[in-house]
């Protein structure tokens, strides 16, 4: 039988209940990975959790705010509970909130920051804290955007948070890879 890439791998990724965070947990658990799946919508969470699991994945979900450090806890927390240690946290969950520069909200931008550039900080924080006490390494993955080096009308407050990843990822790098962690930003486009 072929040994699967990430058998023994656990895994946190937020966001994942559709689109590309979907597909990154649905991919990592036929590779082997047992995953601790987040949405904020419970249904998405869910609907998500079942379909992986009728392929034989290794999946749990876990609905919640990827952006209050509180949830970002449980979710480390969880994955240690449930599978035994942390290897691989995916910061994937992110929200885009249109609107002109000149009439922007401070709320929407609030909601924009907490979210982008809070919860993925937090939860790398978290993750890497966990790695580090493992003594064994681990992965950490920042969901950038081609908006964070590419200017998009209506688009200024979610851009400078995909920005900032870019610039956490490499920060990090310094910190982290005395413990053989390693952190990534990628910078995918739309998707449908």
């Amino acid at each position: 039988m072929e040994q699967k890439i990430f058998s023994g791998k656990v895994v946190v990724i937020t966001g994942a209940g559709q689109g590309i965070g979907f597909e990154i947990a649905r991919q990592l658990c036929l590779q082997g990975a047992s995953v601790v799946l987040n949405d904020k919508d419970t249904k998405l969470a869910e609907s998500a959790v079942a379909r992986i699991q009728k392929e034989d994945g290794i999946c749990l979900g876990l609905a919640g705010d990827a952006g209050d450090p509180s949830f970002i806890q449980k979710l480390t927390d969880t994955a240690i509970e449930k599978f035994g240690g942390l290897h691989i946290a995916i910061a994937n969950a992110g929200i885009t909130l249109f609107g002109d520069f000149f009439t922007y909200p401070a709320e929407s931008l609030q909601q924009v920051m907490k979210l982008n550039m809070g919860g993925s900080f937090l939860l790398a924080q978290s993750a890497a804290i966990q790695m580090r006490k493992q003594g064994s390494g681990g992965s950490i993955l920042l969901m950038s955007s081609v908006t964070g080096h590419q200017a998009h009308r209506h688009l200024a407050a979610y851009a400078m948070t995909k920005s900032a990843l870019q610039m956490m990822a490499r920060n990090l790098v310094i910190e982290l890879s005395p413990f053989q962690i390693t952190i990534n930003a990628i910078a995918p486009g739309a998707t449908i």
